[in-house]
């Protein structure tokens, strides 16, 4: 995972940090960063075309609002949607919706486009779609907009304390 040129550093030598980036150093989980032009909101696919990754290893990270009013994190493949009715077993509800997109900020603590499993201001029950299992890497949301973590799924699984699960019309 080296991104050579795209790798940055920021005012007098000091990297940029994110909170979800903190949380995997102080974890000691391996990660790579990459950066990219972005002043607003673009989706997943755009991201990927717009870094050159590919579109299978990027995930998207989706928050939902179960029937009895709890949240709900799902990390899924950009190319992919949420199955509302998987989703909502996966986590024991009688359904999920999607958190309308008004409300992320106030409950995640990201912006849309920088939202990202690991470090929200509460934590909530996570699922990572089980797509995830056989790759190696997967890149998600660093924590704000115009940034990509690069990291092994186990260790994702890991950071954000989520399970695996088919989640997916396409696991």
């Amino acid at each position: 995972m080296n991104f050579g040129k795209i790798r940055e550093t920021i005012m007098s030598k000091k990297e940029l940090k994110t909170n979800a980036m903190r949380i995997l150093d102080k974890q000691n989980i391996p990660y790579e960063y990459l950066t990219y032009e972005c002043d607003e909101f673009i989706d997943g696919i755009s991201t990927a075309d717009q870094t050159g990754l590919p579109h299978e290893l990027v995930y998207k990270t989706l928050v939902t609002t179960g029937k009895g009013g709890g949240h709900y994190v799902f990390v899924i493949p950009i190319e992919a949607e949420l199955d509302l009715k998987k989703a909502a077993r996966a986590v024991g509800e009688k359904s999920v919706e999607m958190l309308p997109v008004r409300n992320i900020t106030n409950v995640t603590g990201y912006v849309r486009g920088g939202c990202t499993a690991i470090g929200m201001k509460k934590k909530f029950p996570t699922v990572l779609d089980k797509s995830a299992k056989k790759l190696e890497k997967i890149y998600v949301s660093g924590g704000k907009i115009g940034m990509q973590i690069c990291l092994k799924p186990e260790d994702l699984k890991r950071a954000a304390d989520a399970e695996y699960a088919e989640i997916t019309f396409h696991s």
